[in-house]
């Protein structure tokens, strides 16, 4: 006998469901505690704000020479302590689209300060003009500017200080001083600092001995008056780039002994760690285990705390610039533009020369916001392999 049987069709919903306790969920891939990062920086606004301030006036300090209408030292003696000059649409003639200025000239009579302005003529505001000559990003040679009006008359849209030189000008191309001396620092600095941090940690007995207790040393010394000291010291026939550099180095100098410890005791936690212990079985070197394996794992804390030490650099070129000790005349810093509003007649009369206050106070604060942001994003207690962040 034949025994005819068939296989029930089971419908396509009773198979899923039949097979439904057996089916893999896919997982979403694990994202690396960089992006969850970087994700959490992008959420942070004021972070956001600050990154865009910073890279608005790095930008400015880059391409200084074709934004700026003047070089930093061109003179202008018809026009010392001359005001803000106000764009204009509209005159006694009319409107017009294309914003212009009225030619001016200024001088100075017994303490007053006496401007002419002359409304017979516009001066139109015009961009890709050209004017004083010099080399675009230090290379290529050209003569053509930003924005500018024709001769006789001058643009000068934060007024001029006591040479007549324009101050709009000077800020662009104080900028390159002020917010290099920072970056450059911190990279020296933090060489070393992580450098014999993690080479004091990692080693300890007689070398962390040694190490820390000249850490300790240069600690103890009040580091305004010591960076005072130093500076004093400098020769004064020195050019402004190498009083540049030396006061840099002075800084970093200064700087690093409170990240070497830092990093000491985060390295001294760090090369217990089963990867540290893995690499050492294995026959790796001692300069390979610290430099690959233990110092990557302190760049987190770093990148944070150098966002944060950045401000402390350009206050303290600042302050000696202010005191001339710093950069000297006629380059400009925005330090050393504010040393003729340290005298209060000057300044009741001339209030824009403080202008280089403001720059100087918003590069602190977006130093300080995108710190506070990339602080709250490298948070190891909300980066979690499973990207939720």
């Amino acid at each position: 006998m034949k025994c005819n049987t068939r296989k029930a069709k089971l419908p396509p919903s009773a198979m899923s469901a039949a097979s439904a306790p057996f089916a893999v969920t896919p997982q979403p891939p694990a994202r690396s505690p960089w992006k969850i990062a970087m994700r959490r920086l992008r959420r942070h606004k004021l972070a956001l704000v600050g990154l865009a301030v910073l890279v608005i006036l790095y930008l400015t300090a880059l391409f200084a020479d074709f934004i700026a209408p003047y070089r930093y030292d061109s003179e202008d003696r018809q026009r010392p302590y001359l005001s803000p000059d106000k764009i204009r649409f509209l005159d006694e003639k009319g409107f017009s689209w294309q914003p212009f200025v009225f030619q001016r000239t200024s001088k100075l009579h017994l303490g007053e300060r006496i401007e002419k302005i002359d409304t017979s003529k516009r001066f139109y505001i015009r961009f890709f003009v050209k004017g004083e000559p010099y080399k675009f990003l230090g290379l290529i040679r050209s003569r053509v500017h930003l924005f500018g009006t024709d001769a006789p008359s001058g643009i000068h849209l934060l007024g001029s200080d006591w040479n007549g030189r324009d101050i709009f000008s000077r800020v662009c191309h104080g900028a390159r001083v002020s917010l290099s001396v920072g970056l450059i620092g911190v990279f020296i600095s933090f060489t070393l600092g992580m450098i014999i941090g993690g080479v004091s940690g990692y080693f300890g007995g007689i070398t962390d001995t040694i190490l820390m207790r000249l850490v300790e040393l240069l600690m103890s010394f009040p580091s305004f008056f010591l960076l005072l000291s130093l500076t004093a010291a400098l020769p004064r026939d020195l050019t402004s780039i190498q009083r540049y550099l030396l006061i840099v180095v002075i800084l970093s100098f200064l700087s690093w002994p409170g990240l070497a410890r830092v990093i000491r005791g985060m390295v001294l936690s760090l090369k217990e760690e089963e990867y540290a212990l893995a690499a050492r079985a294995v026959g790796a070197g001692s300069f390979k285990i610290i430099t690959k394996h233990i110092l990557p794992n302190t760049f987190s804390y770093a990148i944070v705390a150098a966002t944060l030490r950045i401000p402390g650099y350009i206050i303290s070129e600042s302050a000696l610039s202010l005191l001339g000790l710093g950069i000297n005349e006629p380059q400009p810093s925005w330090g050393n533009m504010l040393s003729q509003a340290m005298s209060p007649g000057n300044l009741s009369q001339y209030p824009w020369i403080i202008v280089p206050g403001f720059f100087i106070f918003f590069a602190i604060m977006a130093f300080n916001l995108l710190g506070d942001g990339l602080r709250d994003a490298f948070d190891p207690k909300g980066l979690t392999s499973s990207g939720k962040a």
